[in-house]
């Protein structure tokens, strides 16, 4: 990517959310200071409140990173040696190796090829007698077919964990990300939809006892400083980011809105335009844009052409789970998960966030459009 440039359209554009709340921000980092409540202290109490309400959840435990939050999850509901955990195979690998992490093998199932989510018609000829959970994953802030999959766990006697990383404040038929299955697992990587000012996760559930054991194995496995109970590990959510994501948490709804009025510019813009695959949504208003992804042929010309024009792009991700070579003593083709290994070839996410202009979407838009044309 080249330097930045003034006329630059960033992916995301995390200074512009920072100059609209600084004082809040500011603030926050000052009273966090000025208390030493860096490990636990009010902020992380209320912060956890807050989220747990906001999902319609019970209980929230704030984690280190999202990527902990599963494997914690997964520890916690004594899942490890010997079993097998159903993901997605079109998602970031966080998903895949926090099972490994836990101890247990990963099992891929395709996505659906017009949403590009855990395809659920593809989950019960994955199923043995080793399965005991399935994760499905909000991917792009779009919820996966809950209505579809809770069913199948239900009667297979699985857990059902949420990888709501991209999913923050989704909804669908009345229920938030993070209170559909046993538990639900958030990042709050910096430029999430709610992101702190570093790594940060957490877990939502509303079965108090798996989230005090959640919460003991994510310190050390203490009920009291030195009253170890278990072997943990140590991730908490800081003292600091938690202030910051409490801050940002009050203006989540209205960035969600901001980010879903920027999709539906992006998708009337690009209305009509052949060699443009704009993304589809599951239920009208659910979606929350963590990323506009669009699908198009010969995308790496693509970005290139971005990049001399200064915006800046993404791919997530460009190489299905299946195929990295992290996985390739799984023995699997591309052809075994065939809607994933094309789509992963094909996509390119442009820059949405909630502060961007329309003017820049336009800028973004004719990029696109001479390319394909010039393509075609």
């Amino acid at each position: 990517m080249s330097a930045n440039t003034p006329d630059t359209i960033p992916f995301v554009d995390l200074v512009a959310q920072y100059r609209r709340y600084q004082s809040e921000f500011d603030a926050a980092w000052r009273n966090t200071v000025e208390n030493s409540a860096f490990i636990g202290g009010p902020a992380l109490q209320r912060f956890e409140k807050a989220f747990a309400e906001l999902c319609g959840a019970k209980i929230c435990v704030g984690v280190a990173n999202g990527t902990d939050a599963i494997t914690l999850v997964l520890r916690a509901m004594g899942i490890g040696a010997g079993d097998e955990v159903i993901v997605p195979a079109h998602t970031f690998i966080a998903t895949s190796e926090a099972v490994t992490n836990a101890g247990a093998k990963v099992v891929f199932v395709d996505v659906d090829p017009v949403h590009t989510l855990m395809d659920p018609t593809k989950i019960e000829a994955k199923i043995t007698k080793n399965t005991k959970a399935i994760i499905p994953v909000h991917m792009y802030g779009q919820l996966a077919d809950m209505q579809a999959i809770l069913p199948i766990a239900q009667k297979h006697g699985l857990k059902v964990i949420e990888d709501s990383a991209q999913g923050h404040a989704a909804i669908e038929h009345g229920k938030r990300a993070g209170n559909f299955g046993d538990a639900a697992t958030f990042s709050f990587y910096p430029g999430k939809n709610l992101g702190a000012y570093g790594d940060g996760g957490a877990v939502t559930t509303n079965d108090a006892a798996l989230a005090d054991k959640i919460r003991r194995l994510a310190n050390h496995g203490r009920a009291d400083k030195f009253g170890h109970q278990i072997e943990g590990v140590n991730s908490r959510l800081d003292g600091l980011q938690a202030a910051i994501l409490e801050v940002k948490l009050r203006y989540l709804e209205t960035w969600s809105a901001e980010r879903r009025a920027a999709a539906k510019r992006y998708n009337e813009m690009f209305a009509g335009v052949a060699g443009v695959v704009t993304p589809k949504t599951r239920t009208e208003g659910a979606h929350v844009f963590h990323l506009y992804v669009i699908q198009v042929a010969n995308r790496d010309a693509l970005r290139e052409h971005l990049t001399a024009k200064n915006i800046q792009s993404g791919i997530h991700y460009p190489i299905a789970l299946h195929e990295l070579e992290a996985y390739k003593y799984l023995g699997h083709q591309p052809s075994d998960f065939p809607v994933a290994s094309h789509y992963c070839k094909n996509i390119v996410s442009l820059p949405i966030y909630p502060e961007i202009t329309e003017g820049q979407q336009q800028r973004v838009v004719e990029a696109v459009k001479q390319f394909v044309g010039q393509a075609r």
